[in-house]
């Protein structure tokens, strides 16, 4: 390698971390303000490349030149703006009263139905936009020829984060974004027009995502699927830099961007994860990022499963529960067992992601590391061991929990968002090796043939083997969060000082519980493994963590059936929609965000709020 084309990669990595900025700016922003995890942030990217791509070439119709297409970039930008404040007025705006983890799931709605309607707006095809004019011919650098269009992109970067500095220093309502990022109670106690100063973030970080966005159409197409490509790198650029610091996101992006262009010669297929590995390290040295700040957990804003009430109502009513399910092979056929055994496996997924997020307070982005390490534990015993079903799963469910238990040992020094993407980062590292290590875990192949033994290959049999092993590991769980254990990681959840100042030893006790958590996890993506009778890298996916948290959020973090009853209206909604239309993601992610309105502390949760308002 010469230095041209070293110099050339230089070049590329900082085309890339430009664009990568200046949309991550607008989250980091978003953050710091609101405080929510904005799932939604890359489908404002992505309306922002469809609008552009569509608007800029009939502009040039009629006037052709530099103004003109650069105006066109900045009207999609403001276009997507006007779309970022009808989403903060119609939607986040009704639910700031709620967890914040049900406002992450409200994006998450977002998400589905934005990816339905800009088919249905745009059309199916990807849209090329044109290039810009005045910049279509390349420019030669130590005699290799770079494009043009790169050098302003490049140039951009600075010029975004030189004019939000100016924003932010030198107008009252950057004064006011910069004190809500460092202590957003105490300018609502100062009688600031909270709702005012939500609604004009919003639109500046959607303005953002939408100019990052309408910036690519040069150089890339518009199309389905972008939303998902970019916000995982804009997550890891906002944690990088420090969750609110828009100078640390500028530096994150610069790293990450050289890291890609490098990265890509010895990884070509895994630059997604040296960006994340970046990610595990930096939090492991600076566990806030280069420039954030210590988040303050606990106290007020702490939600999840108190102390609980054991009347013998509720013994008997999850008794005839039970009953009932053990009923249904008397009256479901084949498919219903199928889909009931599915429910059951999720809700057990579900409810161990309970133990961490509703009774610890330990948010994780990323369990489906323990799902798909169960899985590919009990796939690999059966496939290199010869096991049998019976010593298969108990591999899977010993993988998951040293899993669980090393990945623990790294996050329970992290708080907040910070763990929860350290979390995702171990889980994308984990998702890697699966699809990478061929000879061993079969690649994106995955690892076939994983079928139960002989006295449970029926459906009905495998279903009831299904509900026993699920049943027994919740009322152990249940039995967890009710002891003594379980109250110190309440104790830890609602105030670490606390918990610590009457001797608890909080990080040993997060640490068993990632444990423990990931050990049922195993369990489930074990049985799923054999229901199913194949694993590949997708159950170790960002999409089957997003699964986990939509479930228990769906039914709610504060009570102990929530979880399950949140992975039984999933899979309902999924089998009801799917079939009917081919804008189920639309109608699903348009019914998540009518449970989050309707419902805003889960199905469950919110009956149950209801129940003792009446009292």
């Amino acid at each position: 390698m010469d230095l041209s084309f070293l110099v050339i990669q230089a070049l590329n990595g900082l085309s890339s971390a430009s664009s990568l900025f200046i949309t991550a700016c607008g989250l980091t922003l978003v953050f710091g303000v609101t405080r929510i995890v904005n799932f939604a942030h890359g489908s404002l990217y992505m309306i922002g490349a469809y609008t552009a791509a569509t608007l800029v070439p009939r502009l040039l119709e009629y006037s052709f030149g530099p103004i003109t297409f650069w105006a066109g970039i900045l009207a999609a930008a403001l276009f997507v703006g006007i779309i970022g404040i009808l989403i903060e007025v119609l939607l986040l705006r009704r639910i700031y009263g709620a967890p914040e983890l049900f406002q992450l799931l409200a994006t998450f709605g977002v998400v589905l139905v934005v990816q339905d309607l800009v088919i249905l707006v745009f059309g199916p095809e990807d849209i090329l936009g044109p290039r810009a004019p005045g910049l279509r011919a390349p420019v030669e650098i130590l005699g290799r020829r770079f494009p043009s269009y790169e050098l302003v992109l490049i140039a951009a970067g600075p010029v975004v984060l030189g004019l939000v500095w100016l924003l932010l220093r030198k107008t009252r309502f950057g004064v006011l974004v910069r004190a809500a990022t460092q202590d957003r109670d105490m300018i609502a106690a100062l009688g600031v027009n909270q709702r005012l100063l939500f609604t004009g973030t919003l639109f500046l970080g959607a303005f953002l995502a939408g100019l990052g966005g309408a910036l690519q159409i040069p150089r890339v197409s518009a199309h389905a699927g972008m939303d998902l490509s970019i916000i995982a790198e804009a997550f890891v650029v906002t944690v990088v830099g420090g969750m609110g610091s828009v100078p640390g996101a500028f530096l994150a992006a610069l790293i990450i961007g050289q890291l890609q262009a490098f990265g890509i010669l010895l990884f070509p297929k895994s630059t997604l994860v040296v960006v994340f590995l970046l990610m595990a390290v930096v939090l492991a040295v600076r566990p806030n990022g280069f420039f954030g700040r210590p988040e303050v957990i606990g106290g007020a804003h702490a939600v999840g499963i108190t102390s609980r009430k054991h009347s013998p109502l509720t013994k008997l009513f999850a008794f005839f529960a039970l009953l009932i399910l053990a009923a249904l092979p008397l009256v479901g056929d084949a498919y219903v067992l199928k889909v009931g055994t599915e429910i059951l496996i999720f809700a057990l997924f579900a409810f161990s992601l309970q133990l961490l997020i509703g009774v610890g307070g330990i948010v994780s982005f990323g369990h489906a590391a323990f799902f798909g390490l169960g899985a590919y534990g009990a796939a690999l015993a059966v496939k290199w061991a010869n096991l049998p079903m019976e010593g298969a799963l108990p591999m899977g469910l010993l993988l998951a929990a040293i899993g669980a238990a090393a990945i623990g040992a790294f996050v329970v020094r992290l708080s907040g968002i910070y763990l929860a993407m350290m979390t995702l980062a171990a889980a994308q590292i984990i998702f890697a090796v699966a699809f990478q290590w061929v000879d061993v875990t079969g690649g994106d192949n995955g690892i076939v043939g994983v079928w139960p033994s002989a006295w449970a290959s029926g459906q009905t049999m495998y279903y009831l083997f299904t509900l026993a092993l699920t049943a027994i590991t919740v009322f152990l769980l249940t039995r967890i969060i009710d002891a003594p254990f379980g109250y110190a990681l309440r104790a830890a959840r609602d105030s670490e000082a606390r918990a610590e100042s009457i001797g608890l030893k909080i990080r040993q006790h997060r640490w068993i519980a990632f444990a423990i958590s990931g050990a049922a996890a195993g369990l489930a993506g074990g049985l799923y493994a054999f229901s199913r009778g194949s694993v590949d890298p997708t159950l170790l996916s960002i999409p089957t963590s997003v699964d986990a948290l939509t479930m228990l959020l769906l039914g709610g973090i504060q009570t102990i059936t929530g979880p399950l009853w949140g992975a039984g209206v999933l899979h309902v909604l999924r089998d009801q929609i799917m079939p009917l239309t081919s804008l189920w993601r639309l109608v699903l992610g348009a019914s998540i965000i009518a449970i989050v309105l309707i419902f805003p502390r889960g199905l469950v949760g919110t009956i149950q709020y209801w129940r003792e308002e009446r009292i």
